[in-house]
């Protein structure tokens, strides 16, 4: 346990120390594609009618006055990227909450779809927008994968969460669900375990109206992580989050799911084979459109401009609005694949050297020492695959 909370920290540091990328630049663009390769586009609508205390990502509140030019900016970024070469297979649309506006939705997946051969689509939305009405045709434009943020059932946590009043109570939110059961290919839950008063009874509710009362195609667990931007407001809000309970509440989770479901990634559990929301396990590269989103190519991370009137100011200059990006070390690449592929549960070892030579076990084996004295690992034959205590 001390071992896996220490592993834990120094990632943490590790990872802030990644996401630095200095002052902003005037001169960023992302590199050429590779010719004939297809790659997997992020798009991020940072717009939501609630501002949740616990979330810290990208996200300001909506209105309508803010969100049309932003919508038409953002498909003046995609033409550019058309135009620079770009192709894409996935599209992963993210936010915020994407469906806050579904005629401009629709209007930039009807661009995506003219632009790209693109083959699958994912979308996130809130329990508000599971009208039959507006799910057809987010269907009908070519969504394959609706991610539908629940976060819990549990109506004392909904109300701490802010979410109650706007969303629903648990019973309402089980009663949408079941009415948009079997119009996408995949229908996942977004799920926050380790809640501020969430009890281990709390979540174990949670985890039988998922197997027993939903026909969900899948359910994503997340552990509730405060960002710096918004620790004060969630704590003042909702109370403090205790770590030391943490991986108890995720072997509930895990114990719970397999069976029913079957782990696709370290917290998402499928009852079939389906999209995924952890688009980066299978594309090591990839754009990012709209504010606040990043972009992996060519050995660099770039970060689009978090202001929305900077955005909406340097697309239509640009074509793009990078306003940051830096170079990855060797190291830090594959740091990056390592954790990635492991994050999907399992990595191969020929398929590594295919793509990296043995160089990438000898830069790496602090990494791959620490995982094994965890039994975090386990090796067999040519696959590196996650235990139970790995996933966590």
């Amino acid at each position: 346990m001390l071992l896996s909370r220490a592993m834990s920290a120094y990632l943490r540091r590790v990872n802030r120390r990644g996401m630095d990328f200095g002052p902003a630049r005037e001169d960023l663009a992302l590199p050429e594609p590779v010719a004939g390769r297809k790659y997997l586009l992020y798009v991020h609508v940072p717009f939501c009618e609630v501002l949740c205390p616990f979330c810290s990502f990208h996200r300001v509140p909506y209105t309508q006055e803010q969100a049309i030019p932003y919508f038409a900016a953002l498909r003046a970024e995609l033409r550019h990227y058309h135009d620079q070469g770009f192709d894409f297979a996935e599209v992963y649309i993210g936010g915020g909450t994407p469906t806050v506006n579904p005629e401009e939705l629709i209007r930039t997946i009807e661009l995506i779809r003219s632009l790209f051969s693109v083959g699958q689509i994912s979308a996130e939305t809130n329990p508000d927008h599971l009208q039959f009405d507006r799910l057809a045709t987010l269907r009908d434009s070519g969504v394959n994968r609706l991610s539908v943020g629940v976060q819990s059932f549990d109506d004392t946590l909904l109300k701490r969460m802010q979410r109650y009043a706007k969303y629903g109570s648990g019973e309402q939110l089980i009663e949408r669900l079941q009415g948009a059961s079997g119009i996408f290919d995949t229908l996942n839950l977004d799920m926050i375990f380790n809640l501020p008063g969430q009890s281990p009874e709390s979540l174990e509710r949670d985890l039988e109206i998922i197997v027993e009362r939903l026909a969900v195609d899948q359910a994503s667990f997340y552990p509730l992580m405060a960002g710096e931007s918004t620790r004060r407001r969630m704590v003042s809000e909702m109370g403090l989050v205790r770590s030391d309970r943490e991986q108890r509440y995720y072997e509930t989770i895990r114990a719970a799911m397999t069976g029913p479901f079957q782990p696709s990634s370290a917290w998402c559990f499928s009852r079939t084979e389906g999209m995924i929301d952890e688009y980066i396990i299978d594309h090591e590269e990839y754009v990012g459109a709209g504010s606040g989103a990043f972009s992996v190519l060519g050995g660099s991370m770039y970060a689009t401009t978090f202001s929305i009137g900077g955005y909406r100011e340097r697309v239509p200059r640009l074509g793009h609005a990078i306003t940051h990006g830096r170079a990855l070390s060797q190291l830090e690449r594959y740091r990056y694949h390592f954790m990635m592929k492991l994050f999907g549960l399992s990595m191969s070892r020929a398929a590594v050297r295919e793509q990296f030579g043995d160089e990438y076990f000898r830069v790496l084996w602090r990494e791959f020492l620490v995982f094994r004295l965890l039994g975090a690992i386990r090796e067999t034959g040519d696959e590196i695959r996650l235990t139970h205590r790995g996933m966590y």
